[in-house]
């Protein structure tokens, strides 16, 4: 018979959707504050697949990756959303959100990210946020689900992803057996 068991840490990171400069900035030292050191801050890239955030962040969106030192257990997923929320109110501006936040974690056989939407294939955590596996790990790539996010699914964010899932595979390595 199989005992539960303690998963193994996770890398955290937030995939970041904003169109200032300043807003970025503001949210990138939030998450500092709260999760730690940043060891990944990938480049911006446009983000133009839908025009539903652009009323609230205005135009010329963009999305970017940051990524956390500090390795966490799984169970925080929640959690780390919670904070997320609560760093996108704390830099709330007249038209709305200035950063959307949306923090994830790598293991090493998928990408999930948090949600507080529910869908078909969302896995409910608790506290109003949701598991969304985005991708798969497998041969050497991210292998995308039906159901992911468009911009995720075209592979432009791929090599952002791998690189975090590098660095994660080096910590492990590097952790005392």
């Amino acid at each position: 018979m199989a005992l539960p068991s303690a998963p193994d840490p996770v890398k955290l990171f937030a995939a970041l959707l904003w169109s200032e400069a300043e807003a970025l900035a503001a949210a990138r030292s939030r998450l500092a504050e709260r999760f730690g050191a940043i060891d990944f801050e990938g480049p911006p890239h446009p983000f133009e697949e839908t025009n539903y955030y652009e009323a609230e962040m205005g135009a010329g969106l963009r999305r970017s990756f940051l990524a956390f030192e500090m390795l966490i257990s799984p169970d925080d997923l929640a959690e780390a959303k919670l904070a997320a929320i609560a760093i996108e109110e704390a830099l709330r501006g007249p038209a709305g959100r200035r950063a959307n936040i949306d923090p994830g974690y790598f293991d090493l056989h998928k990408t999930v990210l948090a949600s507080v939407k529910y869908g078909a294939m969302k896995v409910y955590l608790g506290r109003g946020i949701y598991a969304d596996i985005v991708c798969r790990y497998s041969r050497g790539k991210l292998q995308h689900v039906d159901w992911t996010f468009q911009d995720f699914r075209d592979g432009r964010y791929d090599p952002d992803l791998l690189e975090i899932r590098r660095r994660y595979v080096e910590q492990l390595r590097a952790r005392p057996k």
